[in-house]
């Protein structure tokens, strides 16, 4: 079938496409870690859960992977490993301080990807990317006020979502080395280290190490299961697979739109403010997603315009 063979190929147009769905994906991401805190599972935990559900639910598809789980080696578990902490640092920065500085520290990623990318992939940074890094930045140092000062780490959830990013940024890097692995695989592995990284976070965290009540996990499972199902799990695959086909300096660009959806739902259910300055920003940051599509788009479009 032709799905098949592009999922097992890969497409790198379709593989820009699904990184930016899955950056949109992110992009709502605090909502229901938010909810779940609110609902006595604070802080990791809320992230735990959020994780170790999928894992549940994919059980029967990790019983028929395991012997790939043994084939892919110490590499594969890397990727799983820094992927996972990445995300639990990210996740759980959103329950320490603003969405709007989360998503912007961490999108910082661009930058430590193109520069891996060049050092350890010896990739060249294209003009392209230059420019959408370039928007990028200043798009996140708008919406950061940087009249203000210098959008530096200001708390414990600011250090989170810097450091998310760089290690972002590494896994990205390792998934380009081990592309034979599949995304369904690297899907699976990346949850199990989310569960298990946000558990020992959790317990680091917290001093009375208390774990959330049953009830009140049950209680979330109504609107929690669907979410999962629908969109977190696609989600999610949408960036497994669509990742290892880019430069990490690319992908990091293409996820960056969730700093445009991150920025819109936080003014719209949160108490953030949104005015000039953050529709600037996420215009700008927006273009830097889709540097890399809308400028060759672009001069293709000018070479038969002036061919015809």
């Amino acid at each position: 079938m032709k799905v098949m063979r592009i999922y097992k190929e890969g497409n790198p147009n379709l593989a820009r496409i699904a990184c930016l769905l899955g950056g949109a994906v992110w992009g709502v991401f605090w909502i229901p870690l938010r909810n779940l805190d609110e609902a006595g599972i604070s802080g990791a935990w809320a992230t735990a859960v959020f994780h170790t559900l999928p894992i549940l639910l994919l059980l029967p598809v990790i019983a028929l992977r395991t012997s790939r789980f043994r084939l892919a080696g110490v590499l594969f578990q890397a990727v799983g490993f820094t992927m996972g902490l990445s995300l639990v640092l990210y996740s759980t920065a959103f329950l320490y301080t603003d969405v709007v500085r989360v998503v912007a520290l961490y999108y910082l990623t661009p930058i430590w990807g193109a520069l891996l990318g060049r050092i350890w992939l010896k990739e060249q940074i294209s003009g392209d990317r230059i420019v959408g890094i370039f928007l990028g930045l200043i798009g996140m140092l708008v919406i950061l006020n940087v009249d203000q000062g210098l959008p530096l780490p200001q708390n414990g959830g600011d250090w989170m979502a810097l450091a998310g990013g760089v290690i972002w940024a590494i896994a990205a890097t390792l998934m380009r080395q081990k592309p034979q692995v599949d995304a369904l695989t690297t899907l699976l592995v990346w949850f199990f280290w989310c569960s298990a990284l946000a558990v020992i976070l959790a317990l680091f965290m917290q001093s009375d190490r208390a774990l959330p009540q049953f009830n009140a996990i049950l209680n979330q499972l109504p609107w929690l299961l669907p979410l999962i199902l629908l969109i977190v799990i696609p989600g999610y695959f949408a960036i497994t697979w669509g990742t290892p086909q880019l430069n990490p300096g690319t992908s990091g660009l293409l996820l960056m739109t969730e700093i445009s959806v991150g920025t819109l739902t936080a003014a719209w259910l949160t108490s953030e403010i949104i005015g000039p300055r953050e529709i600037t920003g996420i215009i700008l940051i927006t273009l830097a997603g889709l540097s890399e599509v809308l400028l060759p788009a672009l001069r293709n479009a000018l070479r038969w315009t002036r061919s015809s």
